[in-house]
C-alpha cells in the first residue's frame, strides 16, 4: 500500500528521480546494498522525506528500463521477510521499511518505501558485511557520512522538521475521514476507501503520519495541517491560511477587498487558485468584424499555482510568523511568505536558467502530500517553471527577493500587458465618467509609464486632455508614442489627434496629421479612419477605405450612411459629370439601405432622406420626387434648419 501510485513513481512524475533506486533482482549482494540505501533514506540527509528501492526493474542511466525484468523466478513472500529480517536485524536504532508486492506491465515486482525515520541517525554495515557505518544519499548515490558529512548529519538529525513531530496531547480521533479518503483517490493510493470504510489509525500509520505506541499515538503535523477542517484549532496558530488583499491602484492604496482562505492546506491552496481564476481567467478581445480574437491570460495558472505552493509548502509553521500573503494590484501580483528561505539559496539561483542549490526543504512531508496530489512539483523545478510560463504567456520576467535577515520571501508575477491595458482603460473610463478626470488621467498616465508602447492607451490620454482643452499636452503623448521603440497600435493615438484637431476647428492639422497616420488593422478602425478622412476633406482616401471595408459594414447604418455622404461630396466638379451621376446612383442605393436597418432611429432616418432628396435633386430626377424625400425628412425632424434649404432645382407642377 504505497502512498503514491505506482506508474508515477516509476516514471518520476511525483518522486524526484533521486529518490528511487532501482535494483535488477534480489539476491545476497543487492540485499546488503539495499539495507545501506534504506538506511541512507531514513537519514534523509538532503531533507525529501526518504526515498524507494525498487526491486525487478534494472537501471540504465538513473532511469529504469522497462518493460521490467521482475521477479517472476523469486518467492515474493520470502523476499518481503528477508528484507524485513534484514533492516531490522542490521538498522540501528530499528528501522523497518514498508515492502509493498505488485505487478508492473505484468511483471513481479517488489517496492520498499524508507521514509525519513524518527529516531535518526542510524547506521548499518556495509556491503559483504562490512564496517557499520551512517549512510547518505547524495543526488541519486548512497555514500557513507564521515568527516564534515557525518558531523552536518548528527547536526540535522537534531533538529526534526516541523512537519514531521509528534503532536503530543492531540487524538488521531481529529483526523478528517472524508479529507483523508478524497486525499487518498486523487493520489490514486491503493489505501483509498469509502470515508465510512476508512481506518484512519491504520493509514496515517502506513502513510507515516502518526507515532507512538499503541494507546500513545499522535498524529504528525504534516496530518494536521492537510486532514484536519481547522488546523489552526490543533496547531494553536492564526497563521495557517493564505491571506489575499486586492487594491486598486499599483501603490497598494485604495483596498477592494480581502479574503482569508482557511482549512487542509491543499483545500487554502485549490480555493485560492479558485478565486484567481474567477477573477482573471482567459480575457478574450473581440476584434469587431473579425472571425478571430486575442486570447491572453493575466497570469498564467501555472506560474501562480508554483508561486502559491511554493508559500504553503516552503513557510515555517512554527512560532509567530505571518502567514502567506497574496497582494493584487492593476499591474502585479506579489506572494510573500515567512520567514525567508533556508539559508544556502541566494538571489543569483532564482535567475532564469539558473540551478538551484540541493538545500533541503522547510517541510519535507508537507511537499511529499503536496506532490502526490500534484499541486507541488518535483525538487527545485518549480522557480524554472514559473520563468518559463511567463516567457510564453508574452508576460515580463518574475521577481524573485528577500531581504538578507531572510524573514520574508517574495515572488513577483508582473501582469500581461494586455491585462494592464484593459484594466487601465476600464479604470480610467469609470473615473472620467464620474466626474474625476484628474484621476482618470493620472491613472492612464501611471499605466502608460507600465505599457508605454501601448498606442490605446495613448489615444485614451489624448481624448482626455483634449478635452480638457491641453491640446499641446496631447500632441507631447503622442510624440512619445513615437518616441517608444516597439511601440503599437500607433494609428489609435494618431487617430484620438486627429479627432481632437477637428473637434477644435483645426481641420487642416487634422488633415495634415492623417496623411502621416499609419494604416489601422481591423475592419472598425478602418471605418473610424475612413470617417476622420470625410471630415477633413480627403474624400479619396475616405472613399477608398470604404471600398475596402465595404463586406463588414454592410449591416452597419452609420457607416453606410458615412459612405453614401462621402460619395454625394465626391459627386462634385472637377469629376466628370458621368462619373458624378455614377457616385449619386451609388449613394442613393446606400441610402436606401440606410433607411431599412435604421427604419427605429428618427434622427438617423430623417437626415439619410434629406440626402436622398439631394441626391435625386443631382440626378435630376423629377421635384415631386424630390420633394417627396425632403417632405420624409422634415416630418420626422420639423427642427433642423438644415432640411429647409434644400430647393428643388425646378418648381414642382404638372
Amino acid at each position: 500500500m504505497l502512498p503514491v501510485k505506482l506508474d508515477d513513481l516509476i516514471h518520476a512524475r511525483t518522486v524526484e528521480s533521486v529518490r528511487i533506486d532501482f535494483k535488477a533482482t534480489w539476491n545476497p549482494v543487492i540485499a546488503d546494498a539495499v539495507v545501506s540505501t534504506v538506511c541512507a533514506f531514513a537519514n534523509d540527509f538532503q531533507g525529501l522525506n526518504g526515498g524507494y528501492v525498487v526491486l525487478g526493474i534494472e537501471e540504465d542511466g538513473g532511469v529504469p528500463r522497462l518493460p521490467p525484468r521482475g521477479l517472476d523466478d523469486l518467492d515474493l513472500e520470502k523476499v518481503q521477510k528477508e528484507i524485513h529480517k534484514r533492516c531490522a536485524g542490521m538498522i540501528t536504532p530499528a528501522y523497518v521499511p514498508l515492502v509493498v508486492p505488485g505487478l508492473y506491465q505484468d511483471r513481479s515486482i517488489v517496492v520498499i518505501y524508507a521514509p525519513a525515520g524518527d529516531a535518526r541517525p542510524y547506521q548499518a554495515p556495509g556491503t559483504r558485511g562490512g564496517e557499520r557505518g551512517h549512510w547518505v544519499r547524495i543526488g541519486p548515490e548512497t555514500r557513507r557520512a564521515e568527516g564534515p558529512l557525518l558531523n552536518q548529519l548528527l547536526e540535522l538529525s537534531v533538529r526534526l522538521p516541523f512537519d514531521e513531530r509528534r503532536r503530543q496531547g492531540v487524538s488521531l480521533a481529529v483526523i478528517s475521514p472524508r479529507i483523508l479518503a478524497r486525499y487518498l483517490a486523487e493520489s490514486g493510493s491503493d489505501l483509498a476507501v469509502d470515508p465510512s470504510q476508512l481506518d484512519v489509525p491504520d493509514v496515517l500509520r502506513r502513510l507515516r503520519l502518526s507515532s507512538g505506541t499503541n494507546g500513545s499515538e499522535a498524529p504528525k503535523n504534516a496530518a494536521l495541517l492537510c486532514f484536519t477542517e481547522d488546523p489552526e484549532a490543533y496547531l494553536e496558530s492564526r497563521g495557517i491560511r493564505i491571506e489575499l488583499a486586492q487594491f486598486r491602484d499599483d501603490q497598494g492604496g485604495d483596498l477592494i477587498e480581502t479574503h482569508a482562505f482557511t482549512g487542509p492546506l491543499q483545500s487554502q491552496i485549490r480555493d485560492t487558485l479558485g478565486f484567481l481564476d474567477r477573477l482573471f481567467g482567459e480575457i478574450v478581445r473581440k476584434l469587431p468584424d473579425e472571425a478571430q480574437s486575442e486570447r491572453f491570460v493575466a497570469f498564467p495558472q501555472s506560474a501562480l499555482r508554483e508561486a502559491i505552493v511554493n508559500a504553503v509548502y516552503h513557510r515555517s509553521y512554527e512560532g509567530a510568523h505571518q502567514p502567506p500573503r497574496i497582494g493584487l494590484y492593476p499591474d502585479r501580483i506579489e506572494i510573500t511568505s515567512y520567514p525567508g528561505p533556508i539559508a544556502g539559496l541566494e538571489a543569483r539561483h532564482l535567475d532564469p536558467g539558473a540551478k538551484p542549490p540541493q538545500v533541503p526543504p522547510r517541510n519535507p512531508l508537507v511537499g511529499d502530500l503536496l506532490k502526490a496530489i500534484r499541486l507541488a512539483e518535483t525538487w527545485h523545478t518549480g522557480v524554472p517553471k514559473i520563468h518559463r510560463v511567463m516567457r510564453e504567456n508574452g508576460s515580463p520576467s518574475p521577481t524573485f527577493e528577500f531581504d538578507e535577515a531572510r524573514t520574508y520571501f517574495r515572488v513577483i508575477l508582473p501582469a500581461h500587458p494586455g491585462y494592464v491595458v484593459l484594466h487601465a482603460l476600464r479604470e480610467a473610463a469609470v473615473l472620467w465618467h464620474t466626474g474625476e478626470h484628474t484621476r482618470a488621467v493620472e491613472f492612464l498616465v501611471h499605466a502608460r509609464s507600465r505599457v508605454p508602447g501601448s498606442g490605446a492607451l495613448a489615444a485614451m490620454t489624448i481624448t482626455y486632455i483634449a478635452e480638457i482643452g491641453d491640446l499641446q499636452a496631447a500632441r507631447k503623448v503622442l510624440r512619445e508614442l513615437e518616441q517608444t521603440p516597439g511601440a503599437y497600435e500607433r494609428h489609435l493615438a494618431y487617430a484620438a489627434l486627429a479627432r481632437a484637431y477637428i473637434d477644435s476647428g483645426d481641420t487642416d492639422a487634422a488633415a495634415t496629421l492623417l496623411a502621416n497616420t499609419p494604416r489601422a488593422t481591423s475592419p472598425r478602425e478602418l471605418l473610424d479612419q475612413a470617417i476622420l478622412y470625410r471630415r477633413t476633406r480627403r474624400l479619396e482616401d475616405a472613399h477608398r477605405t470604404f471600398v475596402e471595408i465595404a463586406d463588414t459594414i454592410r449591416s452597419d447604418p452609420k457607416a453606410l450612411h458615412e459612405w453614401a455622404q462621402t460619395k454625394l461630396d465626391l459627386a462634385r466638379p472637377p469629376v466628370p459629370s458621368d462619373a458624378q451621376m455614377l457616385l449619386r446612383r451609388d449613394a442613393v442605393a446606400l441610402l436606401e439601405r440606410v433607411l431599412q436597418l435604421a427604419a427605429d432611429q428618427r434622427q438617423r432616418s430623417a437626415h439619410a432622406w434629406f440626402d436622398v432628396a439631394r441626391a435625386r435633386d443631382g440626378l435630376g430626377d423629377p421635384p415631386a420626387r424630390v420633394q417627396e424625400a425632403l417632405d420624409q425628412a422634415i416630418t420626422l425632424d420639423p427642427e433642423a434648419s438644415r432640411f429647409h434649404t434644400l430647393k428643388p432645382r425646378r418648381p414642382a407642377g404638372p
